[in-house]
């Protein structure tokens, strides 16, 4: 019987959750996923099985206390009775951040713990609710192991130029660097891509993880060569709710003449800008697509725009193109964005297969195209998986 590896991706409100049966020789097999949302408002189960069946939903109420701690007692509890006689491995954490100290997925102890919690104020918005997870579980099952897999790792391979802001040296030491996010979706994308395009995987690969976070990243024979994101996961391309790239005196200039602080800065750039900000309409693209006011069109305009100045910077760190691939929800199901970016990009050498784009590909470029373009589902569940069986074994 095989055993089974908990992957939890922990939001502000929301924590949710994969099993993966891990059986040898072969990848982790998607059991089950699900979630638990409403972690302190009215907490509600949900989960379903790898065909889509559904397993559970309900509303927990009194049946399990509010937070993360609350939602992590009752998922091990259900998943004890769930899995019978398999057992339960590990717990694997998707982690945004983990600094200039962790370039791999790696155990969770109390040092560590300690280590990633300095790294809260890079990542403010999502590292706490990451952390509360872990401490959850702890709590519920000391004996678990748990791996800590990093948004940031991938990044880590980037030569020291791509990662250097012109800042003191005192203050790049001290940390202030381009990070990179996204890092387990590019990852994965690496990893398939040998097995679709072996000319791409082995060349020059440009990533558009196109999402209501979205970032772009340049691939070099596998390896991350740059990104779109830096600091912080604001920077790079628009998205649902984030600015994206800003002129950094465009914050002086709030601060010194509308009278906001930190905190009304921190409110604007995560929450009121981005596809949101500029159509003053909705964060999600299809309700974009779909609409016809003006305002919707500007903030799609305004995507396309930066997703092709941001590949035309990343073919150009890479010294040329082989292939964009198109990921996550938007890269994945929005033909007209992707249509538009290839069009816009033809000077790279891509030419659009319209057909393809619109049946959703994978391949979306006409045979011959001396530039492939892909669309290709992310799979960053199974990539926690995989990083966190690596773990194990790295451990006994």
């Amino acid at each position: 019987m095989a055993d089974a590896i908990l992957v939890l991706n922990a939001g502000s409100s929301s924590l949710k959750f994969s099993v993966f049966l891990d059986r040898e020789g072969s990848a982790p097999q998607l059991e089950l996923r699900g979630q638990i949302e409403g972690l302190f408002t009215k907490p509600r189960f949900s989960a379903r099985a790898a065909s889509g069946a559904r397993l559970a939903e309900e509303d927990l109420g009194s049946a399990a206390q509010p937070g993360h701690e609350g939602a992590a007692h009752f998922l091990l509890g259900w998943l004890e009775q769930r899995l019978g006689g398999r057992r339960l491995l590990a717990a694997g954490h998707r982690v945004v951040h983990g600094g200039r100290e962790f370039s791999a997925p790696v155990r969770v102890n109390a040092a560590v713990l300690t280590a990633l919690e300095r790294l809260v104020p890079l990542a403010p918005l999502h590292q706490p609710h990451n952390l509360a997870a872990i401490r959850a579980v702890a709590a519920r099952a000391p004996e678990l192991t748990q791996v800590a897999c990093f948004d940031t790792a991938f990044h880590t391979a980037q030569p020291q130029l791509a990662q250097a802001f012109a800042l003191p040296r005192r203050l790049t030491e001290a940390g202030l660097r381009r990070y990179g996010f996204h890092g387990l979706s590019y990852e994965y994308i690496a990893q398939m891509l040998p097995s679709i395009d072996a000319r791409a995987a082995s060349g020059r690969t440009v990533v558009a993880h196109l999402g209501n976070g979205a970032s772009m990243c340049a691939i070099a024979a596998g390896k991350s060569a740059a990104s779109t994101m830096g600091f912080t996961a604001l920077d790079g391309l628009p998205m649902g709710t984030r600015c994206g790239a800003i002129d950094p005196g465009v914050l002086l200039y709030l601060l010194e003449h509308e009278g906001m602080d930190a905190r009304g800065l921190e409110k604007l750039l995560y929450h009121e800008s981005g596809l949101l900000g500029v159509s003053g309409i909705s964060s999600d693209m299809r309700a974009l697509l779909d609409s016809r006011d003006a305002h919707a069109a500007d903030a799609v305009d305004l995507f396309v725009y930066r997703i092709v100045r941001e590949l035309g910077s990343l073919a150009a760190a890479l010294g040329g193109l082989d292939a964009p691939v198109f990921t996550a929800g938007i890269g994945e199901n929005a033909p007209a964005i992707r249509a538009r970016v290839c069009r816009a990009v033809a000077w790279l050498g891509i030419e659009l297969d319209d057909s393809a784009n619109s049946a959703g590909g994978p391949r979306i470029s006409r045979s011959g195209s001396p530039a492939s373009a892909w669309v290709l589902p992310t799979n960053e569940e199974l990539m926690i998986a995989l990083q966190t069986r690596a773990a194990l074994g790295a451990g006994r």
